[in-house]
C-alpha cells in the first residue's frame, strides 16, 4: 500500500498538510515526498512494489502536471506499448502511465483501466484538480472542506481528522472534477442478464478468476496468502499455487482454545504444497488489540471491527516476522456468491439487488478491513475476487442461478473448481463460517463478556441516546461506537450503518451479525 494526500488550493498550509500527512506512513514506509503545484500540495508514502528503483518515486510530472497514485495497473505493460511513440518513460512503476494517458484522453482514461487505484491528478494548464477511484473501492480514498471550503483528499480519514469538518469516503467507480463526484462505472450493476448454461457459468468463472489470481501473482516485492481454511481463501491459494514455480507462503491465525479453521488451513495448506505458518492468540491478544484495531480501521461496525481483530494480527506476525510485502486474501466473494442470510432471499430479484447493495458497499466494510489491516503493517492488499472482468461477469449471472437451489451456498464457485484437485472435498464442500467466528467463537464472547461489564443496563440505555445515526443497540456496538467517537469525533456518516443481515426478510431480524445466529448455520465452522 501507499498513501496519497492532495490539499486542492493555493491557500493550503504546508504545515497543517504535513501534520495529517505522518498520520499513515505506515502505508508508506520507504519514501515520502511532498510537492508544491502552484495551487495546493500532493503527497506521498511509498510502499515499493513494482519499480522498486527510486525512479518510480511519486508524485509523477508530465508537462506541468502532477499525479500521486495508490494502486496496481494489471496489465499496464500493454498500455505503455500504445505510448512509447509519443512519450519517453523513466521508471518501471505501473503508475508513470497515468499522466501520458490523462494527456491522451482526459478522464475517459479511469473506464480504460484494470486497476485497484485511487489517485489525485494536478492538471497544470488548467490549474484544476481530478481525483479517482477504482469501481470497487479496494484501494481507499477520503475528502472533506477545510473551513475556507478548500477540498482536501486522503488515503484515510485520519489524514483528515482537524482539518475537515465532515469527511465521507470517495465513491467508488467515480472520478472527480469541477466540483462534481461523477460515476464512469457502476460495476454492480449489470447491464444484461447474462443467459449462460450451468456448465458454461462455471466454466468461466474459473477461468475468470483464475486470471485474477495469476495477474495479481505479478510484483517485485515477494508475495503471501491469507489462509483461513474457507472456501474462498483456500480457492486462491489453491490456485496459486498451481501457478507458482516454487511453494508459496500461507499464514492462518487462530485462538489458542478453540481455533475452528486452523485444521481446515493446514489440510489445505498439505494438499497443496504451501510453506505454512499458524499464529496463535489469546484473549489478552484480542482484547489489546481492540482499540487500536478501530482506530486504524476508522469504523463502528461490529462485523467489521470482529473481523478486523485476527486479520490485523496476523498481519502484524507476518510483517515482524518476514520480508513480504504482497498479501492476497478471499475477500468479497460472499458479496458475489451469497451469505448465510442470503439463502432466506424471497425471489432472484431480491437476491441480485442484495448482492448490488453489498458490493456499493463494499469500501465501507470487508474492503476496509483488508485495507486497513494490511496497510497498518505496512504491506500490500491484493484481492482477486475483486478482478473487474470477474465481478462484471458473476453480477451479469442469472441470479436464480446464484440463490442457493442446490442445498450448498456457493454452489456455482465450488462447482467450478470441482475438477482439477484444486481442494480437498471436504474443504471445497464444506460449509461456511464467518472469519471472526473462525479464528475462534471464543474471540467474539470475549469481546460481548468484555463489553458487558463496561456498562451498568441504565447507562447503557442512557449512552446510546446520544446518537441519532447508527444508534447502537448492544453493549458491544455502544463501546466500539464510543471508542470510534473519540478518534473520529462526530463522523460516523462516513459508515452508512451496521453491516446486518436483511432484516426484512424471513429468518434475518436478528440483533447480531454473526452467521452464528441464524437458523441455518448449521454445521458452519464446526
Amino acid at each position: 500500500m501507499c498513501s496519497i494526500m492532495g490539499y486542492c488550493d493555493s491557500s493550503a498550509d504546508l504545515e497543517t498538510f504535513q501534520k495529517g500527512f505522518r498520520r499513515t506512513i505506515s502505508r508508506g514506509p520507504d519514501d515520502s515526498r511532498i510537492v508544491d503545484t502552484g495551487k495546493g500540495f500532493l503527497g506521498f508514502h511509498r510502499l515499493a512494489i513494482m519499480g522498486l528503483t527510486p525512479s518510480g518515486m511519486q508524485p509523477f510530472a508530465l508537462n506541468g502536471n502532477y499525479v500521486v497514485c495508490n494502486g496496481e495497473i494489471y496489465g499496464f505493460e500493454k498500455l505503455k506499448q500504445t505510448l512509447l511513440h509519443k512519450y519517453t518513460f523513466k521508471s518501471d512503476s505501473d503508475c508513470e502511465i497515468l499522466l501520458p494517458l490523462y494527456e491522451e484522453y482526459g478522464t475517459d482514461m479511469f473506464r480504460m483501466l484494470d486497476a485497484e487505484f485511487a489517485c489525485i491528478i494536478y492538471d497544470g494548464k488548467t490549474q484544476e484538480y481530478i481525483a479517482a477511484r477504482d469501481p470497487i473501492g479496494i484501494r481507499p480514498l477520503y475528502y472533506g472542506y477545510d473551513s475556507a471550503g478548500v477540498i482536501v483528499f486522503a488515503s484515510e480519514a485520519k489524514n483528515l481528522v482537524g482539518l475537515c469538518s465532515k469527511i465521507m469516503p470517495f465513491p467508488p467507480g467515480h472520478y472527480y472534477r469541477d466540483g462534481a463526484f461523477i460515476c464512469y462505472l457502476d460495476i454492480a450493476k449489470a447491464d444484461t442478464v447474462c443467459r449462460d448454461d450451468l456448465e458454461t457459468v462455471c466454466r468461466k468463472i474459473r477461468e475468470k478468476l483464475t486470471a485474477g489470481i495469476e495477474k495479481r501473482l505479478v510484483a517485485d516485492a515477494k508475495v503471501g496468502f491469507l489462509l483461513s481454511g474457507g472456501l474462498d481463501s483456500s480457492l486462491v491459494c489453491a490456485v496459486a499455487a498451481k501457478k507458482s514455480s516454487e511453494p508459496i507462503r500461507t499464514f492462518a491465525i487462530g485462538m489458542s482454545e478453540d481455533a475452528i479453521d486452523l485444521k481446515y488451513a493446514k489440510q489445505v495448506a498439505e494438499h497443496i504444497g504451501s510453506e505454512h505458518t499458524e499464529v496463535m492468540i489469546t484473549k489478552e491478544d484480542v482484547l489489546d488489540a481492540l482499540r487500536s484495531v478501530i482506530e486504524l480501521l476508522g469504523t463502528f461496525d461490529i462485523t467489521t471491527i470482529r473481523a478486523s481483530i485476527g486479520m490485523y494480527l496476523v498481519c502484524k506476525a507476518i510483517h515482524e516476522r518476514t520480508d513480504i510485502r504482497v498479501i492476497l486474501t478471499g475477500e468479497i466473494s460472499d458479496e458475489l456468491f451469497g451469505y448465510k442470510y442470503t439463502d432466506f432471499a424471497p425471489s432472484a430479484e431480491e437476491f441480485q439487488k442484495e448482492s448490488e447493495k453489498r458490493v456499493r458497499e463494499l469500501h465501507m466494510y470487508d474492503v476496509l478491513r483488508a485495507d486497513r489491516c494490511i496497510s497498518v503493517n505496512s504491506l500490500e492488499a491484493r484481492v482477486p475476487f475483486g478482478d473487474l472482468d470477474f465481478v462484471h461477469y458473476v453480477m451479469s449471472v442469472d441470479p436464480r442461478m446464484k440463490m442457493n437451489i442446490y442445498q450448498k451456498g456457493k454452489y456455482l464457485l465450488r462447482h467450478a473448481f470441482e475438477d482439477g484437485d484444486y481442494l480437498p472435498e471436504e474443504i471445497l464442500w464444506r460449509e461456511k463460517a464467518a472469519f471472526s467466528d473462525a479464528v475462534g467463537h471464543s474471540m467474539v464472547d470475549y469481546l460481548k463478556e468484555y463489553a458487558d461489564g463496561c456498562y451498568t443496563e441504565e447507562e447503557y440505555k442512557t449512552k446510546c441516546q446520544n446518537y441519532s445515526h447508527a444508534v447502537p443497540f448492544t453493549k458491544e456496538s455502544l463501546l466500539y461506537r464510543e471508542i470510534f467517537e473519540e478518534y473520529y469525533p462526530g463522523q460516523s456518516e462516513m459508515i452508512v450503518d451496521f453491516w446486518m443481515p436483511n432484516k426484512e426478510w424471513e429468518g434475518c431480524n436478528v440483533d447480531d451479525p454473526s452467521a452464528r445466529v441464524l437458523a441455518n448455520y448449521g454445521a458452519s465452522g464446526e
